[in-house]
């Protein structure tokens, strides 16, 4: 083979990894989803009270409009934007709460390009285009993004839920204009937690200036799923250094709570690349 055509083959493989992990960070009941789609009543229809001695029950509050599963299978259409190169994939996340995500990737032709499972400590990414496939700690996923990003925190991510680490008493809980919002600083991390009128996640945004990385979500398109509301549209946009990862996904299958499966084998003819 010439240094070209490796050179090729390597590069080939890095956007094919690259557009496998923009879906697993950046980037969570039986039946199709509802058409209802929820909207947020006018700006302050709900008056909370904000004194600081009712920090902790408005918290509280915030986090009981999160979604509650023990499982989630997730269907939909996603484009994906890697260092400019974009990408109109389907995508299908299956998570098992607090045990593992699975994904998998398939191109427009139907091809699966790349399935993956990661678990709070592991990541495993099979490239099928490429045959070769990479065992990895879940640290790996901090070449793309915030180290604050942990299994909880892309399970929240993708769930449209609160984050746990920071939602916490020592968070900054305020309204802006009419909306809740929750801040503060983690480390080096400075984290927003928007809120809209359902109470509901509408923004989270990390920053570190200091390591250049930076990490965004939106949400819209609320549909109301086990007597919560999921949001079955999301933004992403991160960045870490010269990596930039932007995903528009919608799901248009959603299903809670029911039994799954989670296959992952490496046909033998794969690569090990790490």
């Amino acid at each position: 083979m010439t240094q070209r055509n490796s050179k090729e083959k390597s590069m080939k493989r890095n956007i094919l990894n690259s557009i496998l992990i923009a879906g697993i960070v950046v980037l969570g009941i039986g039946c199709k989803p509802k058409k209802l789609i929820v909207t947020t009543p006018p700006v302050n229809a709900e008056k909370l009270d904000e004194s600081a001695s009712k920090k902790a029950e408005n918290l509280a509050l915030l986090k009981s409009k999160d979604l509650p599963f023990n499982t989630l299978s997730l269907r939909g259409k996603a484009k994906l934007n890697v260092n400019g190169d974009e990408n109109n994939v389907t995508m299908l996340i299956r998570i098992e709460k607090d045990k593992k995500i699975w994904v998998s990737i398939t191109a427009i032709a139907g091809i699966e390009v790349a399935r993956a499972v990661i678990t709070p400590d592991s990541l495993l990414l099979r490239n099928n285009l490429q045959k070769s496939y990479t065992k990895k700690p879940f640290s790996y996923v901090y070449g793309f993004t915030n180290k604050q990003v942990d299994f909880a925190m892309l399970q929240s991510v993708l769930s449209g839920n609160t984050i746990k680490n920071f939602m916490t008493t020592q968070a900054d809980l305020a309204q802006e204009n009419g909306v809740w919002a929750v801040s503060g600083k983690s480390d080096n991390v400075v984290y927003r937690i928007l809120f809209n009128d359902l109470l509901k996640v509408a923004e989270t945004t990390l920053n570190d200036a200091q390591a250049g990385q930076a990490f965004k979500v939106t949400y819209g398109k609320y549909t109301p799923v086990n007597n919560a509301l999921f949001p079955s549209a999301l933004a992403i946009s991160t960045m870490a250094g010269a990596k930039k990862i932007n995903i528009d996904l919608e799901f248009n299958k959603i299903d809670s709570n029911t039994p799954l499966e989670f296959p992952f084998s490496v046909p033998k003819s794969y690569e090990l690349v790490n």
